[in-house]
């Protein structure tokens, strides 16, 4: 379960854990005419990046240009984590990145392995995000819930939303 005191002191390392902790997330290019589509991540604290395994003529590689952004929409494993990272994204070829997170789930979609002249990398440097963490809790959500509608002027507490600049 998302942690709120975690988001408070420490939402960067919240972000990255979970960004780490889920199996794909919606990536989509900005301004290309096309859906966002799951991807799965392999993040990168140190950097603020994430890496995507893409195959070179796929769409969504074929829509990067020079400057060109992305978003990547996390939903984490339990439902009360949600974030959206934007930044910079780039086609790479990057034999370190590609042998770092290679694994058997990754091979099944490349033929000829690590040696497919189609595998490439996507990299996403992430230079800004916004998170929401919600309760997981069923009862705390129905207590704010009635609170509120017993009283015009209460909002229901049943989150935190933070802002995230990355350098």
């Amino acid at each position: 379960m998302a942690s709120f005191d975690e988001a408070r002191k420490h939402p960067a390392r919240q972000l990255w854990d979970q960004v780490n902790d889920i199996h794909a997330g919606m990536l989509g290019v900005d301004g290309a005419d096309m859906h966002m589509q799951p991807m799965a991540p392999h993040a990168d604290p140190k950097t603020n990046t994430i890496w995507f395994y893409s195959k070179s003529d796929a769409e969504i590689a074929r829509a990067i240009k020079p400057g060109t952004r992305a978003h990547f929409c996390v939903v984490g494993k339990h439902h009360d984590y949600h974030a959206c990272l934007a930044g910079k994204i780039e086609v790479r070829s990057d034999p370190s990145k590609i042998n770092e997170y290679w694994d058997s789930v990754v091979a099944a979609w490349y033929e000829d392995g690590k040696k497919d002249p189609k595998l490439t990398m996507l990299v996403m440097h992430v230079d800004d995000a916004e998170i929401w963490v919600s309760t997981g809790s069923k009862l705390k959500f129905g207590w704010e819930i009635a609170k509120a509608n017993l009283d015009d002027d209460k909002m229901p507490d049943v989150g935190i939303r933070q802002h995230l600049q990355f350098a």
